[in-house]
């Protein structure tokens, strides 16, 4: 006997269903019986289901676009639902102007740089500029472009990325090359679509002979065979010259500028230098984070 469903009644959502409701359903948003619910209004009133749920005041629009997002595979986090700094801002905030401006740099560094290239040095010329942070989000609008996209904390005096991606206490670069740990310590971010991160590990008294010797460079090409971009967070060029051996076997530095901080004159200087290091300077950014 051949069984008729009713087309006019949706089913209930199902954990596991890329639907709007199966997502709200996933993400605990709403719950089985108040999916029921949501389903008389949606059929009583012909509305959309995230429509009907919000008219139910079940959820936001906030929401909804959180849900859209991952729908096409844009996910983006709320603020108190992970572990991560609030000052992630293209994980919380992706629709802000401040993360516009960011995915207009990362266009720029796609055509400019990445289209031959794998690895950039994001590089401040003082510590407090930002560079973390630029560096952490620019690492989050390349993963939500689709590119399989690598973090690296190459700040082994005060490194920031362990704290910022919550991955304190593991292993990380230098336990790398000094040949205590292997690729492995590399951190899958699952949050994301495709984002990994490779923290500072271990405070070694020698950061500056560690990033200098082959192992290092050997290391940055085993790093660019297994991702698409490759970001690398530097020690600022006031504290120590660490970041002139990244910069030579990197090959490409983008450097944050700070906003009413940084001096003209400093800029130009810190740009020969890399220079003279063999390294090509991409661009700047201004940053206020």
């Amino acid at each position: 006997m051949q069984t008729v469903t009713n087309p006019a009644v949706a089913p209930v959502p199902q954990k596991g269903d890329s639907s709007i409701g199966g997502l709200l359903l996933e993400s605990g948003k709403i719950t089985p019986e108040n999916a029921e619910r949501v389903l008389r209004m949606q059929k009583e009133l012909g509305i959309r289901f995230g429509e009907a749920a919000q008219r139910l005041g079940l959820i936001t629009e906030a929401d909804i676009q959180q849900v859209l997002a991952r729908q096409f595979d844009y996910p983006y986090l709320q603020k108190g639902e992970s572990q991560f700094s609030p000052l992630l801002t293209a994980a919380y905030a992706p629709f802000t102007r401040q993360v516009e401006t960011l995915r207009a740099v990362r266009s720029q560094l796609m055509l400019r740089w990445f289209a031959n290239h794998k690895s950039l040095l994001v590089l401040g010329i003082d510590s407090g500029d930002g560079v973390s942070m630029l560096a952490a989000n620019l690492a989050v609008v390349f993963s939500q472009l689709g590119e399989n996209t690598l973090l690296v904390d190459a700040n082994l005096r005060a490194p920031s990325q362990a704290e910022i991606f919550n991955l304190k206490g593991r292993q990380g670069l230098s336990d790398i090359l000094a040949g205590r740990a292997d690729i492995d310590a590399v951190a899958k971010i699952d949050s994301f679509v495709s984002l990994s991160v490779l923290s500072a590990g271990t405070l070694p008294p020698n950061p500056q002979e560690l990033l200098s010797r082959g192992g290092f460079a050997a290391l940055s090409k085993r790093l660019e065979a297994l991702h698409d971009v490759v970001l690398y967070d530097g020690t600022a060029l006031s504290t120590a010259s660490d970041a002139l051996a990244v910069a030579s076997r990197v090959g490409g530095v983008l450097l944050a500028v700070r906003k009413n901080r940084s001096m003209v004159r400093d800029v130009r200087v810190v740009t020969e230098q890399l220079n003279d290091s063999g390294a090509q300077v991409v661009g700047s950014v201004l940053v206020d984070f």
